[in-house]
């Protein structure tokens, strides 16, 4: 999402849009925009932790939800000038446009598809949630053998670091 500020990034929505108008109109009308699209995943590192709590969301005020709120750390930005450069770049390459999420748009919130950690593996509880064989510490039988076992970003998809690690813990389970 070019841009720090909303108004920013609207203004260089506006200017793309204007500078190439049948070009975004194309991706609005392609048959299959599976096919027609390639997705650029750029990430860059940065020390935080989230906290879920229930409570009002901005989309349903009245009812609520689980929201996400930072809990240290520095927050996440969703315009990164060096992302934008090369998505940029790669859209002058392949006659296509850029775009972006909508929510990267208008709130400048960055998205993820992977939520990793939240009961990463310690030495004791006071470090973590599981033990090295994923056992929950003081819940004997229960094991977290999903993303949430997985302490930092591999800066992948981390499908296969979880199945390794899943398949680690089974390892550790004995027999019947």
């Amino acid at each position: 999402a070019p841009g720090e500020t909303l108004g920013a990034r609207l203004r260089e929505l506006a200017r793309r849009l204007l500078a190439r108008p049948a070009a975004y109109l194309r991706t609005a009308t392609v048959a299959d925009f599976t096919r027609s699209s390639v997705i650029l995943l750029y990430m860059e590192a940065s020390e935080g932790t989230l906290r879920l709590r229930l409570g009002p969301t901005p989309l349903h005020p009245w009812r609520g939800g689980l929201r996400s709120e930072l809990d240290g750390g520095t927050p996440p930005r969703a315009f990164l000038p060096l992302a934008t450069e090369i998505a940029d770049r790669m859209a002058h390459e392949v006659d296509g446009v850029p775009q972006t999420l909508f929510t990267e748009l208008l709130r400048g919130t960055p998205a993820t598809a992977h939520l990793l950690g939240g009961a990463v593996i310690g030495a004791d509880p006071d470090a973590g949630v599981i033990d090295p064989e994923h056992r929950v510490y003081g819940y004997p039988g229960l094991y977290v053998v999903d993303g949430a076992a997985v302490s930092a970003n591999p800066g992948v998809n981390p499908a296969l670091t979880i199945t390794a690690m899943a398949e680690r813990a089974m390892a550790h389970i004995p027999p019947r």
